[in-house]
């Protein structure tokens, strides 16, 4: 892991520079209160009035107007091109988990890049909140209580099995792939246990659950 920018004994909400959803901010903020923000993010914090403590990033996305508004101990600039900013940050937070809003919505190429950095192996778990759905890399065993009738995505970004309960559609005995079988548009018959086997699958569940998918994901430190 690189050299922490942000150590924290809380989760943390980073904000990026894209679509962020109504009342996502206020939400992780509650759950998570100190806010880092991912380059252009930072836009997006003082727009709903809101200073991050960090700026992580290759500013690229940072203009002088927004830059001329922050404090100059909270920029950390990351010069290498070799990954995103998302990733760039993630890898210099240190806490118990990290709340990713501005992350989707928008920008299709912008999700995709988003959904590759979760599986990344960053030692920092992170939730990515989004207009209705909340996404988290499945790393370990979770229990979420789902409500029948819900829908639960797994969307597998490379070949990886698992089992479950409580889904419409057990997953046990699949093998998933990003080019074979998915577990998308899957319904909870109740309250659900998911288990993968392996790294590499990502759940989508309701973003009423968010609190219980943080409790779920968290480290403890």
């Amino acid at each position: 892991m690189s050299a922490a920018i942000v150590d924290a004994m809380e989760p943390i909400t980073l904000i990026g520079g894209g679509e962020v959803a109504a009342g996502a901010l206020t939400e992780a903020l509650a759950l998570a209160p100190v806010l880092a923000a991912a380059d252009g993010g930072a836009a997006a914090a003082l727009a709903e009035g809101h200073m991050p403590q960090a700026v992580i990033g290759d500013f690229d996305s940072l203009t002088q107007e927004v830059r001329a508004q922050l404090p100059p101990e909270a920029l950390h600039r990351v010069a290498e091109q070799d990954s995103t900013d998302f990733d760039k940050a993630l890898r210099r937070i240190a806490a118990p988990a990290v709340l990713a809003v501005g992350f989707l919505g928008a920008r299709v190429d912008h999700q995709l890049a988003a959904f590759n950095t979760l599986v990344q192996g960053h030692e920092t778990p992170c939730v990515l909140l989004g207009e209705t759905e909340v996404i988290f890399h499945l790393t370990h065993a979770v229990e979420l209580p789902t409500r029948a009738g819900e829908v639960v995505s797994l969307f597998p970004m490379q070949e990886v099995t698992g089992r479950s309960e409580g889904l419409e559609w057990p997953i046990a005995g699949l093998r998933m792939s990003p080019v074979g079988r998915i577990g998308t548009s899957n319904r909870a018959t109740g309250p659900v246990r998911l288990e993968p086997e392996g790294p590499g699958l990502l759940a989508i569940v309701p973003r009423r659950l968010l609190a219980d998918v943080l409790a779920a994901v968290r480290l403890d430190r």
